[in-house]
């Protein structure tokens, strides 16, 4: 071959060399082009191995982009399960930073997450409490902590270590659960103290007819008996009520059926009456619809407590109105108004407490247990209703139990002729 020849060959050689490495040049711009744009941009065209690489590459990134996709889909579920959550959830990084707050750790905590967020926990919350807990890394136990910012709130903290240096805090309002818990600690102390007083004298009055009944006067052992027997008979009613409190709190709804109210009312104002022994004036009027729809022994014992308050409470030739009535609303109403000793303002909100007494020494020599009204609440709440108390010291009190519409039957209608 000639040099001619030889100097042809590699002068195309060099051609091809230099057309492939422009080529692979321009591909491998559109390569660069193509990994800056969004993922999801089509690959660009190109053939041979070229063609197999941006395939390859293009699946790769498909594969992570879907990857990306399913775990911004797990964060979010976390986050809305995170947000949907009863309890506040507080995610912190390093120097106790701010990294995610759910709603609920806001509002308890009193933490914007739109500017706090990188903020050192214990700069936004700075009780000594809870500052205390967070730096001390002590978390086996929840820590109680006392809102300052909400008074009376009470927040039952807990930090839970994970993952490289962070700390999940989860934060519980048990303001409504101490509430109870206070309330139990009480009712059980009143049921101790009112059963232990009448036990007492029961129990005293049976030591001393056993130790001394040879010594005693018939008149003296009777008069010993009538009042073991009247203090019997205290305990009997303390636990009737409380049983009959107890029936009333579960959530079982009530056996409803029609009353004829005409019925009810008399037997109301007869066991006023029994009470009263001819010592009040005790007047029914009744304007109210004939039927009504509801239990009969719950509604009866609450119009029955209220009117034997009135009874208990207004002296001796006072006067007690039994009113039954419509009212504007379709519903009806059961007032028990006196002219009795009255109730001071600051009482009337706590007087449907369990055991709450205004006077505890006249409500024993009543015969009341402290559980009356508590029951009259409940009976209404079960049927839809609501209790109103009106009330003047030394000028009476005016108790009224509203009942929705829903309650009252309709008057059946008659045709004429």
């Amino acid at each position: 071959m000639s040099d001619a020849w030889l100097w042809v060959l590699v002068g195309l050689a060099a051609a091809i060399a230099a057309a492939k490495f422009a080529r692979d040049g321009i591909l491998l711009r559109r390569l660069v082009r193509w990994a800056r744009q969004p993922v999801g941009t089509p690959v660009p065209d190109a053939t041979g191995r070229w063609g197999e690489a941006f395939l390859a590459l293009h699946k790769r990134a498909r594969k992570t982009a879907e990857q990306r996709e399913q775990l911004h889909e797990a964060l979010d579920r976390f986050q809305q399960a995170a947000q949907a959550m009863p309890d506040g959830v507080v995610i912190l990084g390093g120097q106790l930073a701010v990294e995610w707050a759910n709603a609920k750790a806001e509002q308890l905590l009193g933490i914007d997450t739109a500017h706090d967020t990188g903020a050192p926990i214990i700069n936004i919350v700075r009780e000594p409490q809870f500052v205390a807990y967070l730096q001390g890394g002590q978390y086996a136990m929840p820590r109680l902590l006392r809102s300052v910012r909400s008074p009376g709130q009470s927040l039952q903290v807990r930090a839970v270590p994970f993952g490289q240096g962070r700390l999940m805090l989860l934060v519980r309002d048990i303001t409504q659960f101490e509430r109870l818990e206070t309330m139990r600690r009480d009712f059980v102390a009143n049921v101790s103290h009112e059963l232990k007083t009448p036990l007492t004298v029961v129990s005293g009055f049976i030591d001393t007819l056993v130790d001394g009944w040879e010594d005693l006067a018939p008149d003296e052992a009777r008069h010993m008996l009538t009042l073991a027997g009247e203090q019997a008979t205290r305990m009997r009613h303390l636990i009737e009520d409380l049983l009959t409190l107890s029936a009333l709190e579960t959530d079982a709804p009530p056996q409803e059926e029609q009353m004829t109210m005409a019925a009810v009312l008399a037997d109301v104002r007869e066991e006023a009456e029994v009470l009263s022994a001819g010592r009040h004036e005790i007047v029914l009027v009744d304007h109210g619809p004939s039927l009504l729809l509801g239990n009969p022994r719950e509604l009866r014992s609450a119009f029955g407590n209220l009117a034997s308050n009135a009874v208990r409470y207004t002296p001796a030739g006072g006067r007690i109105e039994l009113l039954w009535q419509g009212d504007s609303s379709g519903g009806a109403t059961f007032a028990v108004a006196d002219n009795g000793i009255g109730v001071e303002p600051q009482h009337i909100s706590r007087l449907t407490e369990r055991f709450y007494r205004v006077d505890r020494g006249r409500s024993r020599e009543t015969g009341g247990t402290g559980l009356g009204l508590a029951i009259v609440k409940h009976v209404l709440e079960r049927h839809g209703g609501r209790l109103q108390v009106e009330s003047r010291p030394g000028e009476g009190s005016c108790f009224t139990a509203h009942l929705p519409a829903r309650c009252i039957v309709p008057e059946p209608v008659r045709s004429p002729g």
